[in-house]
């Protein structure tokens, strides 16, 4: 089986409520969830929809009140708070709509932080934190810190840092919120391209209709409920001509 058609992530029965006050609001309802290496899914809902708290729920950032997450054949919720930090260290990339940068770091040092401690040495960490700014069309603002780059290069400094890492679950929420709609599209087109060319299950949380032209897959969520999942003509048309993804600089 190619790894493009492979599920990364499978989840069943997610449930999660938060308090407020004296009451409980149920934020997710007994959610069904998967998703597949090469593809780039769309997760669609209005505010408080409850699909933020979905992709938290996935990724490990947020233990769900019920239901289980099959994460690259690990039950992630069964493991250790510790061995959850470590399985986003190594398989998972973040991209959040306020980018999260240190004010202090350069791109390169941005991307360069994560990198070492994922282990890769001083020299390997360099290399591959170039290449992925490259790949972002950075390469002439590598040596600039966040207070000297427009919204769109923050979030493909962010994008790059995510990439760098060769994840095979990249989970983005509202990566484009905070952008005009000409940087919006690049960011989404290297998104797809994360899950086109390096073979990530991607997974993107938005509010955005305009985004779904690029998604393989489209997810809408209401009141915490998933009510239509829609594989698109794009990713149909597409699907024979992806080739074995290959992360520059792994």
């Amino acid at each position: 089986m190619s790894a493009r058609s492979e599920q990364a992530l499978v989840a069943h029965g997610l449930s999660k409520r938060f308090k407020t006050g004296r009451t409980f609001i149920e934020v997710l309802k007994n959610v069904d969830f998967d998703a597949r290496h090469g593809d780039l899914t769309m997760v669609m809902g209005p505010s408080g929809s409850g699909k933020s708290t979905l992709v938290a729920a996935l990724s490990g950032l947020l233990r769900p009140d019920t239901g289980e997450v099959q994460a690259l054949g690990q039950d992630l919720w069964s493991l250790r708070p510790g061995k959850i930090d470590k399985f986003r260290l190594e398989h998972c990339g973040f991209i959040f709509q306020g980018f999260n940068l240190f004010a202090a770091l350069t791109a390169l040092q941005q991307v360069e932080i994560i990198l070492k401690y994922q282990g890769l040495s001083k020299g390997q960490a360099r290399e591959r934190a170039v290449q992925a700014l490259t790949e972002v069309g950075l390469e002439s603002r590598m040596n600039m810190r966040p207070a000297a780059l427009s919204g769109g290069e923050k979030q493909r400094v962010a994008i790059a840092r995510a990439l760098a890492k060769n994840p095979r679950l990249l989970f983005a929420d509202e990566p484009t919120s905070a952008l005009d709609g000409e940087n919006g599209q690049i960011v989404i087109k290297l998104l797809q391209r994360a899950a086109k060319e390096h073979g990530a299950a991607v997974i993107c949380v938005t509010h955005d209709p305009r985004l779904e032209a690029y998604a393989d897959r489209v997810i809408h969520i209401e009141d915490g409920r998933i009510l239509d999942d829609r594989r698109t003509a794009r990713s149909a048309e597409t699907i024979a001509a992806q080739t074995q993804p290959e992360l520059a600089g792994a």
